[in-house]
């Protein structure tokens, strides 16, 4: 895979089990990249090693006088001195491919998963750790990944170089052979303390990232109660317990690089005390003390690459920990736990049932709905006849969200019951393209993207409804009045003025409606709207209840409401009471035949509703004595 070629046409299914094991996949996806960082990294890191045992057959022909041994000597020199310059070239670049091509990939995957889980997102993963994964989260993953072909290259020139020089001088050898694994394996025992300290930092800045975003979103209603400084206090404190574990872990890591300093100027001190006895002795030439002293010196530089290894994996492990959180949600809300295997490594054995686990893959249904039927759901026994204008009251908010997800196909918990019914087919049979096709919600906060009207517009939809016929029911005749105002000079066309981020330029009341018009082009086959007017006054919401009724006539609309305007306009009103269908009929049926209809949509307690049966039965004593009268 080269850069170029990106994005990938496919980018996988993860094994989102856990960190470790979705490290080990990025890995394994990009086998063939790693292999190309490997050899060019073997003939960089070989050419270095190379060197001091070229040096020393320079200074033995020099010793020897030998002229025509130190021209092969010189020649050999210059040729690894091509293979260490070519290596590192070719080296650094197919290392940041590997870079580059994993921080895609698991960008591609975080945004499939966001299409595919749409607003429910966000009320299963705060808004702040999603963005923390897509940005700092993917660049520690990337680096791990092409981390690793540089390691081993590393390793295998050291393991080389150590065998070479025991063959060479096996005197000397035998002190650097045994000296090399202490001083790469001298900072194990220090990499789990510092491990959790990276981890420590890590969640501390995730959550001032969270806190950052959530503050950045609601910033329109901090400045409105003046909560500004009650906030920006709470991230300063929040980035000053960042700092902390950030000097806290540097400390550990300090500590790491000060051994891989001390141990290998030890090392050498070592090498070259005890091979100047031998040279006195007669027991080492003086060439290969200088190639046993340079090939030690040499073989520091990819010893580096051990120290830099453990970094990248400490700094990874909780990135790719929280990539696979992320990546685990399902539609029906069913989530991957990471077991005990979740903090061991890539080598690490999962259980029977473990390994028989697979990543959950969408489904093609069996079989489409007709086109034109009933929306039932089993879980509430709510029926939304096809074609018709049905409007749902709840008496819990939460419950009234839960609902709009449940009718959607996607529910936000796995806790959620038998799947909606479509015409009979169950909506999480459908691949998700179809079911969003056939069934669209729009949420109770709906957020607008930037960009002019006309890119807002510029969604999949049937092509019936054009965009001002929606603007018009939805009475977003004042909204295109203030973007035209707002717009710069030659914008004569409201649909070319632009949107500011979020639409935060305009009103709660605002964005709702533009909101509502987006919907209405769509121009799905089911339409479920969740409190559609709540931002609105009274005398705009009833004309919006008008302008839906008549746009959707003839298809399948779904309102979640409590406003009697909107209520009024339905052809159909059904109660949800205690998770359940209740009662069903027109508001006006509803509200004089059923007390807990009329306590949602009037507000009146019990003791009002008593009062008003005491006030209204004497009335209906005195009508009925007046007819009898007349009779």
């Amino acid at each position: 895979m080269q850069i170029s070629d990106l994005p990938y046409p496919d980018p996988g299914v993860p094994d989102a089990r856990s960190g470790p094991r979705f490290l080990w996949w990025l890995g394994r996806g990009q086998l063939g990249g790693q292999a190309k960082s490997l050899c060019w990294g073997l003939l960089h890191f070989g050419g270095i090693a190379g060197l001091p045992y070229t040096v020393g057959l320079g200074i033995d022909a020099v010793v020897d006088r030998d002229g025509s041994r130190l021209l092969w000597v010189g020649g050999l020199i210059a040729l690894l001195g091509v293979a260490i310059s070519v290596g590192d070239a070719m080296l650094h670049r197919t290392a940041v491919t590997n870079w580059i091509t994993a921080a895609a990939r698991v960008q591609q995957l975080l945004a499939r998963k966001t299409a595919e889980l749409g607003s429910a997102l966000t009320r299963r993963v705060a808004a702040g750790e999603v963005v923390a994964v897509s940005t700092g989260d993917v660049e520690k993953i990337g680096w791990f990944v092409e981390a690793v072909s540089r390691f081993l290259a590393a390793a295998l020139t050291l393991a080389i170089g150590c065998v070479v020089l025991l063959f060479y001088a096996p005197t000397i050898g035998v002190v650097v052979a045994i000296g090399m694994p202490v001083l790469a394996l001298a900072v194990l025992p220090l990499l789990p303390r510092a491990t959790r300290r990276a981890d420590v930092q890590r969640e501390k800045a995730g959550k001032a990232t969270e806190l950052a975003s959530d503050t950045v979103a609601g910033l329109r209603v901090l400045r409105g109660i003046g909560g500004e400084e009650l906030f920006l206090g709470r991230y300063r404190e929040a980035s000053q317990q960042v700092r902390e574990a950030a000097v806290h872990s540097a400390r550990m890591w300090a500590l790491i690089s000060a051994i891989q300093v001390l141990l290998p100027g030890a090392l050498l001190v070592t090498v070259v005390w005890y091979g100047s006895a031998l040279v006195l002795d007669g027991r080492l030439d003086v060439g290969e003390l200088v190639a046993a002293f340079s090939a030690v010196a040499t073989m520091l530089y990819p010893l580096r690459h051990f120290e830099e290894i453990a970094m990248a994996y400490s700094f990874s492990r909780p990135s790719a920990k929280r990539a696979a959180r992320v990546l685990s949600l399902t539609r029906s809300g069913a989530q991957a736990e990471a077991g005990p295997e979740a903090e061991a490594g890539p080598e690490a054995e999962a259980g029977p049932e473990e390994k028989r686990a697979e990543p959950v893959v969408a489904t093609e249904a069996v079989r489409a709905p007709a086109p034109g039927g009933d929306l039932y759901d089993p879980e509430t026994g709510l029926l939304v006849p096809a074609g018709r204008f049905t409007a749902v009251v709840c008496g819990d908010p939460d419950l009234a969200g839960r609902l709009a997800e449940r009718l959607g196909g996607h529910p936000m918990d796995a806790a959620t019951g038998p799947s909606v019914l479509l015409g009979g087919v169950a909506l999480d049979e459908l691949a998700l393209g179809t079911a969003r096709t056939l069934v669209l919600v729009q949420d109770k906060d709906p957020v607008l993207l930037s960009g002019t009207l006309r890119e807002l517009f510029d969604v999949p939809a049937s092509g019936a409804v054009a965009p001002s016929a929606a603007l018009a029911a939805a009475q977003c005749a004042d909204v295109l009045d203030a973007l035209l105002q707002s717009a710069p000079d030659g914008v004569d066309d409201p649909m070319d003025a632009r949107i500011t981020e979020r639409g935060r330029s305009l009103s709660g009341g605002q964005r709702q409606r533009l909101a509502l018009a987006r919907s209405l082009v769509t121009d799905p086959e089911v339409l479920v709207l969740d409190e559609p007017t709540s931002a609105v006054d009274s005398h705009t919401e009833a004309r919006i209840a008008e302008g839906i009724s008549a746009l959707r006539s003839g298809r399948t609309t779904v309102v979640l409401a409590s406003s009697p305007l909107l209520l009024d306009r339905a052809d159909r009103v059904v109660l949800i009471h205690e998770g359940k269908a209740a009662a069903s009929g027109t508001h006006l049926e509803l509200l004089h035949g059923d007390p807990r209809y009329r306590a949602v949509v009037t507000r009146e307690t019990e003791e009002e509703q008593r009062t008003g049966e005491e006030q209204r039965l004497p009335r209906l004593e005195s009508v009925l004595t007046e007819i009898e009268e007349s009779a």
